[in-house]
């Protein structure tokens, strides 16, 4: 029997340098990957796996005392800083790019931070410039993959006919003229099937989902809707219907080094109820199109991923192989329920336990048993 787990799922930590990409990993991951004051301080990209915060596992284990408690965990990859000309090769752009194409979402950061010690690589800080040179590079090594595409399509659609060649030109064309627009591949509306063959065989970087993380100054924090350069990026974000958290980089790797109880008084001090870093976490967990089901019980309590849209069984899957291959039924609750009515059994006398087929998807925070049975040969 072989445990699966959903694995590989990555997300890439990019930016201009210097705008603070490897301190966010750093306290992210409470690694000490190199954080320099120069350009290209980090050229092998890191990568961490993070627990994501989730107040419901801790609850769970609170009620049910396991032995252990293991929650779902997310990967990040710390990727050098990008330049103008990557996607022509400037400051080692295509092997960065390549370690961006690797990734399943973009996590941007972007400097919003005033501070003349630290050299800003455009010699200003200017958040909305930087996204749009971050940007218009992404569109571009886009645009040199649809091209070569293209070269290699065209004459056999126009002139054999080819049918998967004119399928495929249907799906090339309306991507190279929103990419000529400087518009990103995700913007593009392309029909189930068409979609699923630009993901399987173009890997664009402007295909991947994106969340903007604005590295404002230690004062910013605190009286952040008055953050000037924090408010451009929540309008920039908000018109291309991305989502913006606002962290202090500097303040998260001081709280990384903290334990749980100075982490809560030094957030309460700043009247602060959650960490950038654990809205980072979880909104990138989100990004990635991911959602958390619970097992619980007296040995272990554990939270597992799976991508929305999976089955019962393929959810049982992730557990176990077996699991997926003998699958009968699972037992469900939602966390609600346990959670308004305290114990399993109390949830069972309110009728709030039911058996779900082959034909069941699960939602965010459910809590399930699978019944299986595979036959040995």
């Amino acid at each position: 029997m072989r445990e699966r787990g959903i694995m590989g799922l990555k997300a890439g930590i990019v930016g201009l340098p210097n705008v603070g990409k490897s301190t966010l990993f750093n306290a992210i991951t409470n690694s000490h990957v190199e954080a320099a004051n120069y350009p290209f301080a980090t050229i092998n990209p890191n990568t961490g796996v993070v627990n994501v915060p989730d107040n419901r596992l801790t609850f769970l284990s609170n009620l049910f005392k396991p032995e252990r408690t293991i929650p779902a965990t997310v990967e990040f990859i710390d990727i050098a800083g990008l330049v103008k000309g990557a996607s022509k090769g400037e400051g080692l752009g295509n092997q960065f790019l390549g370690h961006i194409r690797q990734c399943d979402a973009i996590v941007e950061v972007v400097r919003c931070f005033e501070n003349k010690d630290i050299i800003h690589v455009e010699d200003s800080v200017d958040p909305i410039r930087d996204i749009e040179i971050i940007n218009l590079e992404l569109v571009m090594a886009d645009l040199d993959t649809i091209n070569k595409r293209i070269e290699k399509c065209e004459v056999k659609a126009r002139v054999a006919h080819d049918k998967e060649c004119i399928y495929e030109m249907g799906i090339l064309n309306p991507l190279k003229e929103a990419l000529e627009q400087g518009l990103p591949a995700r913007r593009v509306s392309l029909a189930a099937d068409q979609l699923q063959f630009c993901l399987e065989n173009y890997h664009l970087l402007t295909s991947k989902s994106i969340i903007y993380v604005a590295n404002v100054g230690e004062n910013d924090l605190a009286d952040i809707d008055n953050c000037e350069n924090y408010k451009k990026v929540k309008e920039y974000a908000a018109a291309e219907g991305n989502e913006v958290i606002p962290v202090s980089c500097g303040i998260e790797a001081e709280l990384s080094e903290l334990s749980k109880e100075e982490k809560e008084m030094y957030l309460a001090d700043l009247g602060v109820t959650e960490s950038g870093l654990d809205k980072v976490i979880k909104a990138t967990y989100k990004l990635l199109n991911l959602s958390t089901f619970f097992t619980v019980g007296s040995d272990e309590c554990r939270a597992w991923t799976f991508k929305n849209g999976y089955s019962a069984p393929e959810c049982a899957g992730v557990i176990h192989t077996d699991f997926q291959k003998g699958f009968i039924c699972a037992e469900v609750y939602s966390y609600d329920s346990i959670h308004e009515f305290g114990t399993e059994q109390a949830v069972k006398e309110a009728g709030k336990l039911r058996t779900e087929g082959k034909g069941y998807y699960p939602k965010d925070g459910d809590i399930m048993f699978f019944r299986f049975n595979v036959t040995k040969k």
